[in-house]
């Protein structure tokens, strides 16, 4: 397959780092899949997760990771008397307006990535496909063997040099090669697992959300965009006639540029990425013409590692295209391993409700700076919970929410059968059919929740909204638009996992001002996570029909948290002293001034940009 940064020509290498370092798990991770043949080959040792950005990258994994074989295609070969790959190659197509791929990509519409009969052909076999689907003729998983077949297939006939970025000027003789559908290349094993999974998602988000034994990354390393370098394979994989434009009619929708392949942000998608893998070992493929410098990768790595990290290189002739390094032949091919260092080597319980703010990412260092012995932790800005359902060492938990919605999410995971509430959220999406980004269903089911708040229904609708903002109008009906975003497994791993065990719990639904502190014993800790008057959170302008916070209210929670300290209780409070030039002096001279302990946090860069985020306590 001519797909660049295939890992075809490294398997071994790989394979053989993996044995010599004695590095081993059940859980894979390929989070950077592309081709997907580092997911295939270890297919038949590991339960495989795989993950790319790319639609075409995701249905390559699916048919590679999903099949221990080419699958049998029996209803196929009932109805049509032969087996799929025989029927295709022979079928013909009368020409269609309505065939994207012939009007846009061949001579027909001015550009020469096919010939015309090429072109038509993926189109009325792409087509076919979808309905062989909608009748059950095929199903599901040999759709998408199907469909990665037909795209390994057109790949050999593009007449390009093996992107998309341009189609030769004068045709190549393997645009007029017979069509010939061959099953899609991929190794004959046995798989490990039938749990075997692929997501199609930022991975830089992705990785908060899925954990293992084996992260396996391979980012792309260089300027070329794989948006750009495979759009044409997007638009087969899609068949959705998009808007395109320019020489080479490119989708004008598409993701943004990967970070990785941008020199100004490739080193803070790197520690980001990093910092929230939970994972005990990290296998990188990198190179020698990364933008990042391995010297400066190491770096980040450092602030990470448990113990020695390895590196190894090894030659390596780099594909050549239009965009190609002109590094010669001294490119060198290089593998990294370390062990994650996952501080107490404990890994800590993540809320099922994505909210903003939420304190996951901070949460071990949060952990950390409480004291010793105390007997009642209040999270009194709980949110989506994220701290206090990871403090272990307290007889009591108490959780305070003063925004009712959030609240009663919260409070309904906390305390309703798990088993319950995950059979209820898969009633939910089955009966709207709700999937990610799929903007009809969403709003159908939005207006359904509006006109029935119950917590259940707002929990399953913000999974699929924007960024998973939980934003209302000023009647308190949700107006957040359709995201990317939707449920999956690790959903569903969070609802099981949400649990205090045997200690006593306390919910309440009360602005922390109504907070009583005195009904607390002197071995309480109070925690306070407030919105930060410094950033641009949206959560906290006050336009999303509940009161916004302001200086006043920035004051109000200090002199607050005074009273507890005068009351001889313990608090914690997390904020933000410098944001982007910006520094909250009203906090800064507060803490000073009443001797408060500032600790500063370690940097997570790439999340919100330069910050300077502490905890302030008073002991």
């Amino acid at each position: 397959m001519r797909y660049l940064g295939n890992k075809t020509r490294m398997i071994d290498n790989i394979s053989s780092f993996i044995d010599e370092l004695k590095i081993d798990g059940k859980v894979f991770c390929d989070l950077f899949t592309g081709s997907a043949s580092v997911a295939d080959y270890f297919k038949d040792k590991y339960q495989i997760i795989a993950n790319d950005l790319l639609a075409s990258s995701c249905i390559f994994a699916s048919a590679k990771i999903k099949n221990g074989i080419t699958p049998s295609f029996k209803k196929f070969k009932q109805a049509k008397g032969v087996d799929p790959f025989s029927y295709f190659s022979s079928r013909e197509y009368k020409f269609s307006k309505k065939h994207f791929i012939w009007m846009n990509y061949s001579p027909k519409g001015d550009r020469q990535f096919f010939t015309e009969e090429i072109a038509n052909k993926i189109d009325g076999i792409r087509l076919e496909l979808d309905d062989l689907k909608a009748e059950e003729i095929i199903d599901n998983d040999e759709y998408e063997f199907l469909l990665a077949s037909l795209l390994e297939t057109i790949m050999g006939l593009s007449n390009t040099t093996g992107t998309y970025e341009a189609f030769l000027k004068t045709w190549d003789k393997r645009a007029f090669k017979e069509f010939e559908l061959v099953p899609l290349g991929m190794k004959k094993s046995k798989l490990f697992s039938k749990e075997n999974v692929v997501y199609n998602e930022d991975s830089n988000e992705l990785i908060k959300r899925i954990k293992g034994d084996i992260l396996y990354l391979d980012t792309p390393y260089t300027i070329t965009d794989y948006n750009s370098a495979y759009h044409l394979l997007e638009t087969v994989a899609k068949y959705d006639n998009p808007e395109i434009r320019g020489i080479t009619g490119r989708r004008v929708n598409k993701p943004e540029k990967s970070k990785y392949s941008v020199s100004t942000k490739v080193a803070e998608a790197y520690e980001d990425l990093i910092k929230h893998a939970n994972f005990k070992h990290i296998i990188i493929s990198y190179s020698t013409q990364s933008l990042l410098p391995i010297e400066d990768l190491k770096e980040i790595i450092k602030r990470y590692s448990k113990g020695k990290i390895t590196i190894k290189y090894y030659p390596f002739r780099e594909y050549k295209n239009i965009r190609s390094s002109q590094k010669g032949d001294n490119l060198q091919e290089v593998l990294i391993h370390f062990e994650k260092k996952i501080d107490n080597d404990e890994v800590y319980i993540k809320s099922p409700l994505n909210y903003s703010g939420s304190k996951n990412y901070i949460v071990d260092q949060i952990i950390e700076e409480l004291p010793e012995s105390f007997d009642t932790f209040v999270d009194a800005m709980g949110g989506a919970f994220n701290v206090g359902i990871n403090v272990r060492n307290s007889k009591k938990i108490v959780y305070n929410e003063y925004n009712p919605f959030v609240f009663e999410i919260v409070d309904m995971l906390l305390r309703d059968d798990k088993d319950k509430i995950i059979s209820n959220v898969k009633r939910i999406i089955k009966k709207f059919n709700l999937i990610k980004g799929d903007k009809e269903a969403y709003l159908n089911y939005r207006d359904y929740y509006n006109n029935n708040k119950t917590a259940m229904n707002l929990f399953v609708l913000q999974m699929y909204c924007f960024q998973n903002q939980l934003r209302f109008n000023q009647k308190h009906d949700f107006n957040t638009p359709v995201g990317n975003c939707g449920c999956n497994e690790t959903t569903f791993d969070r609802i099981k996992s949400f649990d205090i065990d045997n200690r006593e719990l306390e919910t309440t639904n009360l602005d922390f001002n109504d907070i009583d502190i005195t009904k607390y014993s002197k071995k309480t800790v109070f925690y306070f996570d407030p919105p930060y008057i410094i950033t641009n959170a949206t959560y906290n302008d006050g336009k999303r029909g509940f009161k916004g916070w302001d200086e006043e209210q920035e004051e109000k929670l200090l002199s607050f948290l005074d009273r507890i300290n005068k009351n001889g209780q313990k608090f914690l409070l997390s904020n933000v002293i410098n944001h982007n030039g910006k520094t909250n002096k009203i906090l800064l001279n507060w803490a000073k001034d009443n001797n408060y302990k500032i600790v500063k946090l370690k940097p997570h860069a790439g999340r919100y940009g330069s910050r300077e985020e502490v905890l302030i306590k008073n002991y």
